[in-house]
């Protein structure tokens, strides 16, 4: 999937294009606006970024998963050539460590993330300090006139650029995760 990002400053206007995309088949949950100004976008009934997505915690959690595979690999490597896996104990401790390692690290990555904006917002970050919406959409190729079509009839809508969308299973799980929120 393609993601389709532009910047506008009229919040009625992005409210009646998500009407028309929706209309035209696209899916809520591949529609979003991202702003500092989070009240507004609510009061427009507008499908806003959800708050843990606004942070870093996924990328910084990816990073710190890397990290944790190294150092567990280290202490799996270093108990393996000193042999140290031949004493009573066996390799039970030095897996344990390595697990240990590995949940510390995703742990402490996703914590650095709570404190860092999304990676992929970063870039928007003064356009949304100036009071600006970021609105952005995830469509397929088949999807991609649908886009077109609605994107002409919103001349103000400035294009910001494109880049990839998550993967299709995490597209499932937000759309799952959203309809678990409605119920509730």
């Amino acid at each position: 999937m393609n993601r389709h990002y532009y910047i506008s400053d009229d919040l009625n206007d992005l409210e009646q294009l998500e009407s028309e995309l929706e209309a035209g088949g696209i899916a809520t949950e591949q529609i979003h606006v991202l702003s500092e100004r989070d009240a507004e976008v609510e009061q427009h009934q507008l499908h806003e970024v959800p708050s843990i997505l606004k942070q870093d915690v996924v990328h910084s959690g990816q990073i710190g998963s890397l990290i944790g595979i190294a150092l567990a690999a280290v202490v799996l490597l270093l108990a393996w050539l000193n042999d140290w896996g031949n004493t009573a104990a066996g390799w039970i401790p030095f897996i344990f460590l390595a697990a240990v390692l590995l949940g510390f690290s995703i742990w402490e990555g996703s914590l650095f993330g709570l404190q860092q904006p999304n990676s992929a917002f970063r870039h928007f970050a003064d356009r949304l300090h100036e009071g600006k919406h970021l609105f952005f959409v995830d469509v397929s190729q088949a999807q991609e006139p649908i886009l077109a079509q609605a994107i002409a009839h919103h001349p103000q809508l400035q294009l910001a650029g494109m880049g990839q969308a998550s993967p299709g299973w995490a597209v499932a799980l937000h759309h799952k995760l959203h309809q678990l929120r409605k119920l509730m």
